[in-house]
């Protein structure tokens, strides 16, 4: 668990990295040791409540500090589902650092009951794609475990029942979450 001023550093960061596209600097890097401790991580950007963009790494691939700068810029300028940010847009930054995705090992039959709603997030992997979504989604949007399960396997652009298919791997992580306001 990272504490509130750890959660504070990463926000600004993110916020750095955004702003210093446009000026064309290097984000300025804290130093401190948990930035370098690797996570899995997703920024997403709001504008007046709505989704404005959200890219992230599930896996902790990368260190926090370079996870955090790479998602912020992706979000903000590379989520094909958004234009890309100009400046001056407003918006705010959630970030949510992900434990490691583990594998849910029951009978299909079962799973359902081992989610649980607001605390799990959800990934679907197939052979060929793989869909995420984060806890708070789930929250928002007021699904049980199986609305969460059917959506996110449209996510990954795989029929709503998929996740029940032998070849279909469901995973799921827990997030700690820090909002800018």
């Amino acid at each position: 668990m990272l504490s509130d001023e750890q959660g504070r550093k990463l926000l600004q960061l993110a916020r750095h990295a955004i702003d210093s596209h446009f000026s064309g600097q290097k984000p300025n890097v804290p130093q401190d040791d948990f930035f370098k401790e690797k996570h899995g991580v997703f920024v997403t950007l709001k504008k007046d409540g709505r989704l404005r963009g959200c890219i992230g790494f599930p896996e902790p691939v990368l260190p926090l500090d370079k996870a955090i700068v790479q998602a912020a810029r992706a979000a903000a300028f590379g989520d094909p589902r958004f234009h890309p940010l100009e400046k001056g847009d407003e918006f705010d930054i959630e970030l949510s650092i992900l434990t490691k995705p583990e594998l849910m090992d029951v009978p299909k039959t079962e799973m359902v009951g081992e989610i649980k709603v607001g605390s799990d997030g959800l990934v679907v992997r197939s052979p060929l794609t793989s869909g995420l979504l984060l806890p708070q989604v789930a929250l928002e949007q007021g699904w049980n475990a199986e609305e969460f399960l059917v959506h996110t396997c449209l996510k990954a652009g795989l029929p709503s029942d998929a996740w029940l298919k032998q070849e279909v791997k469901v995973f799921k992580f827990q997030c700690q979450i820090f909002h800018e306001r």
